[in-house]
């Protein structure tokens, strides 16, 4: 705890609490605590290295993993690491280059995870790590190959695990918080912006067109319900309409959606027929509350959806996105980044 005091500018408060905030970041680990349960820096322990990304469709095949992050949390999955809440983590940004440097990790066995903006999935490093007093691991250079399938036709935002990009409307007026009206990076804060979505579509849900529309403008940030007259709420079902030159009939095509929220939704895709039975379903997910929350992410989730050549037409050609739940107006998803891959070359 820190207290200070000034006469009339109280902006001088405000500065030199930050002076002071950076001043003991750099004193961590303190080294008055005598518990046992809190290692002085001389008994933790150091991991560093080198994450690279490598994608055989993107124009740099192999390339650094600028600004990833980097963590070592418990044992587990590629991407358990969001739902550990036991153990300690320790985590990191790279630089530009994909250098890394995790400093003053607690003993103890961990795994190292890591997710780069920009890119799809998750990295986990393929075993333990057990980190001693004292020790210094160096982990060389390490590879996350991103899932892909083929080649990209279109894609839809920026797979970054935020919705932050995509549409975000002005709130009510009468509801309007200033505060956030500073800070356009801030606007997803205001207040019941989840029923802007029925104030711009209140009859037909939306339609976006891929390579013709525009995700920051065109893509609501939020798949929500849509409130009708007697004060229940639908479910809503999004069009993404594309064009192909060619179609191989035999061939797979690959369907990637990565949503950075859901709660207690259940996402359904159809290609090219609305009123079959869906292509996929992610069952009920989500309980992140994001979007009551005034927030833009919750967990990350990554689907893949194998299509088959012959439900794709040569020309013009739909996917319904149905959010199938109605509960409330809190059912919903939030979208990361959508991408159509085509058969490998």
């Amino acid at each position: 705890m820190y207290l200070n005091s000034v006469e009339k500018n109280p902006v001088t408060l405000w500065d030199d609490a930050k002076r002071q905030m950076i001043e003991e970041v750099r004193k961590w680990p303190y080294d008055f605590p005598t518990s046992p349960d809190f290692p002085p820096a001389d008994q933790r322990g150091l991991v560093y290295g080198q994450l690279r990304i490598n994608d055989r469709f993107m124009k740099d095949v192999n390339k650094e993993a600028s600004n990833a992050f980097v963590g070592l949390a418990a044992p587990g999955e590629a991407g358990s690491w969001q739902v550990e809440s036991k153990g300690y983590q320790f985590w990191v940004q790279a630089s530009d280059d994909g250098y890394f440097i995790i400093k003053n990790v607690r003993p103890g066995t961990y795994n190292l995870y890591a997710w780069v903006p920009g890119y799809l999935g998750d990295y986990v490093y393929a075993q333990n790590i057990t980190i001693t007093p004292g020790e210094n691991m160096n982990l060389k250079v390490l590879t996350l190959q991103p899932p892909r399938y083929g080649p990209t036709l279109w894609e839809i935002g920026v797979p970054d695990r935020t919705a932050a990009e995509f549409f975000v409307p002005d709130p009510n007026p009468t509801l309007a918080n200033g505060l956030y009206n500073r800070f356009k990076d801030q606007k997803f804060r205001q207040y019941g912006l989840w029923e802007r979505y029925t104030d711009l579509y209140p009859n037909e849900d939306l339609t976006f067109t891929a390579d013709l529309s525009v995700y920051q403008t065109d893509w609501f940030f939020a798949h929500v319900t849509r409130k009708i007259a007697d004060g229940r709420y639908q479910a809503t079902t999004w069009k993404i309409l594309f064009n192909l030159k060619n179609v191989q009939a035999n061939a797979i095509y690959v369907l990637r959606i990565a949503l950075a929220s859901a709660t207690n939704s259940e996402l359904q895709v159809r290609v090219n027929d609305p009123n079959g039975s869906p292509d996929f379903t992610s069952g009920l997910i989500g309980r992140d509350n994001a979007i009551a929350r005034h927030g833009i992410h919750g967990l990350y989730r990554l689907f893949r959806i194998d299509i088959l050549g012959d439900k794709l037409v040569k020309g013009e050609n739909t996917i319904f996105l149905t959010q199938a739940r109605s509960d409330g107006p809190f059912s919903g998803i939030m979208y990361d980044y959508i991408r159509l891959e085509g058969p490998p070359m």
